[in-house]
């Protein structure tokens, strides 16, 4: 099911997306489409990421700092 939405773009990422969608023969709004799907894509692989690391332990940045002027860092 499509739905109708009113985007506001750059002028001259609109511009853009233009011309790619004639030399490729695609529509804007299956470039749009795309677009939002890859980004959606990154965010999920962002988040399982984040689910596996979890459990680890954290450290805090007073600690890190603190080892960083120790070793010669800061």
């Amino acid at each position: 099911m499509n739905l109708k939405a009113t985007l506001y773009l750059d002028q001259k990422i609109l511009k853009a997306a233009k011309i790619k969608a004639a030399h490729t023969e695609k529509t804007l709004s299956y470039l749009v489409n795309e677009a939002l799907k890859q980004s959606l894509r990154e965010d999920s692989a962002d988040y399982d990421a984040f689910q596996k690391r979890a459990k680890e332990p954290a450290r805090s940045l007073e600690s890190i700092l603190k080892d960083m002027k120790r070793d010669g860092h800061l």
